[in-house]
């Protein structure tokens, strides 16, 4: 992939890295491990930790995989 031409703007890995934990705090809740939340999306137990520790940005329909399997509205994972 190639590299971004300016960097992302220091609110932006903030809001990152919130939403990771947003994604841990909801699966805790729901009282699933990694392994349970990769498992209901589909893929590896490394992705969710990924996503978690706002390593890699979810996608929009991965997004929409992790709010159903926590059984919440997508936008309570932005929240």
């Amino acid at each position: 992939m190639p590299a971004r031409r300016n960097p992302r703007p220091d609110w932006v890995r903030s809001r990152q890295i919130a939403l990771g934990r947003r994604i841990a705090d909801l699966r805790r809740q729901a009282e699933l491990s990694q392994d349970q939340l990769a498992e209901r999306m589909g893929v590896e137990r490394r992705t969710v930790q990924r996503y978690e520790n706002a390593v890699t940005d979810p996608r929009y329909a991965d997004l929409l995989l992790i709010a159903h399997a926590l059984r919440v509205h997508v936008t309570d994972l932005l929240s």
